[in-house]
């Protein structure tokens, strides 16, 4: 979410969040321009409920029956939570750590090298930023580095050993998101590479981004990332085992609590349009805490920049049902989104023909 820069009173640049630190508010603006978290938590988010678990091993496996039940557990999963849990998903938990460990690299580069990266050109194949860059929230605490994966890999000369640790991890997770899209697309009585094929997966969006959310004296004053959901078919994500995240389930904040070696998958805006609002993308949010950094990497992944995107004509024929969402090409619902302002209806909202 964007903030009104009429509310900002000018200050100096940060070099990086790290800096905010010694604030008790982010550095350089006024109390007017911080995040009232309350605004969203009129219930709270403590709740005994579980993000649903997924067991990857069951939705390849060569017992119809075993992988029947997955693709009704995925089904489930995608249309009432629109997040899960993946579990024994074959990605070496070694690889996992290094990834994780490999943004220590990343963080720790010299401002200069950093602000090589710097840019507000959305389309960059590599862009650093901070959550107090003159684009984002005022009360955003968190620094990030988002890279493009696919078509062409690409990847700060200066990380050479990071780099192929995360061109390894890039091939694995690709391949496993699109088996996650063939289980969806059967899930939605579709031909199991629908998916795949109609939104060219094979020349798709993948970028990946790594962020660091500093300690914060004052917690309840700031936020890693405001609600919001994101813009491809599916978001797979790993962290460093320090909980952040919540989703929004039903008018409840949800708290993600570490499970051993999983990977959180989420429902994305494209997957809800193209299954004309069967599977749910939900918002969700990254808090900071005063004791403990956190980091995560997340995986996106989506159609080619050029593909048009709408309800699958087979599934409203199949269905009955009429389009729920306005079709539109991937890149511009991408700078139509991030053109939104903070103030208005989310993005996806505004396309939505109908109630689902």
């Amino acid at each position: 979410m964007e903030a009104s820069v009429k509310s900002l009173v000018p200050a100096p640049k940060p070099a990086s969040v790290k800096a905010l630190l010694e604030s008790s508010i982010p550095c350089g603006y006024s109390n007017s321009t911080v995040l009232n978290l309350n605004e969203h938590d009129n219930i709270a988010s403590e709740t005994e409920e579980s993000i649903p678990i997924i067991d990857f091993s069951l939705l390849t496996s060569s017992d119809p029956n075993r992988r029947s039940e997955a693709i009704h557990q995925l089904s489930q999963a995608c249309q009432e939570w629109g997040f899960f849990m993946l579990v024994n998903h074959g990605v070496p938990e070694s690889l996992m750590k290094a990834v994780i460990n490999g943004c220590d690299e990343i963080f720790n580069l010299t401002v200069e090298e950093k602000e090589n990266y710097t840019t507000h050109d959305i389309w960059a194949p590599i862009r650093y930023s901070t959550g107090i860059n003159g684009v984002q929230n005022a009360s955003m605490r968190r620094e990030s580095l988002r890279v493009l994966m696919h078509h062409p890999f690409t990847f700060p000369n200066k990380l050479k050993d990071v780099s192929d640790v995360m061109r390894e991890y890039t091939e694995i997770t690709r391949a496993l998101v699109r088996e996650l899209l063939k289980g969806i697309s059967k899930s939605l009585g579709l031909e199991e590479f629908y998916i795949d094929k109609a939104m060219d997966l094979e020349s798709g969006y993948q970028h990946f981004q790594a962020n660091f959310y500093p300690r914060c004296p004052q917690p309840e004053l700031s936020m890693g990332v405001p609600p919001h959901t994101d813009y491809g078919l599916l978001t797979a994500l790993i962290h460093n085992g320090v909980v952040g995240l919540e989703i929004l389930n039903h008018g409840k904040w949800v708290l993600v609590k570490p499970h051993p070696n999983a990977i959180l998958v989420n429902v994305t805006d494209q997957l809800e349009i193209l299954s004309n609002g069967k599977c749910k993308s939900v918002l969700h949010r990254a808090l900071v805490n005063s004791s403990v950094p956190r980091m995560s990497v997340a995986m996106f992944y989506g159609p080619s920049d050029d593909k048009v995107v709408g309800p699958a004509p087979e599934l409203l024929d199949m269905e009955g049902r009429p389009p729920a969402f306005e079709s539109m090409k991937f890149e511009k619902y991408i700078d139509l989104k991030r053109r939104n302002p903070v103030d208005a209806p989310p993005f996806l909202d505004q396309i939505r023909l109908h109630a689902v």
